[in-house]
């Protein structure tokens, strides 16, 4: 399951500017250590190569393997089976948010994001989830 701590941040956004806006959000302003990704397949390929991520952070929108696709491949592999999961989209219409959560989800976070407010959004829910 999820480690005592957060540090170790997988992130998949295919819009580069969304990815490059977190990333610097993410690491200077909430000194998390961030692995981005711009596809799904990119993430299989890093965790496959050995990468143990804290979290997954994931775009649900993205061509070729959206969020949830990507979870679900995730999830079969031994090092991210159990990782807990946040979801970022735009569709945050509760129906929607009950579907990303019945896929396992700890929570959404809706985009756009305010940069200033993603590393404790991200520590809340973590949090919330022990």
């Amino acid at each position: 399951m999820a480690s005592a701590s957060l540090t170790n941040i997988l992130y998949v956004e295919d819009d580069q500017d969304i990815q490059t806006v977190a990333q610097i959000a993410l690491e200077v302003v909430g000194g998390f250590v961030l692995r981005s990704c711009s596809s799904g397949q990119q993430a299989l390929s890093d965790v496959q190569q050995g990468y143990q991520p804290d979290l997954l952070l994931l775009d649900v929108m993205m061509p070729n393997m959206d969020g949830p696709t990507t979870l679900a491949e995730l999830r079969k592999l031994p090092l991210t089976a159990n990782t807990p999961v946040i979801f970022m989209t735009a569709k945050v219409q509760s129906a929607e948010v009950e579907f990303y959560k019945s896929l396992g989800a700890i929570g959404v976070i809706a985009k756009p994001f305010d940069p200033m407010q993603l590393p404790e959004q991200v520590r809340k829910l973590w949090q919330e989830m022990k």
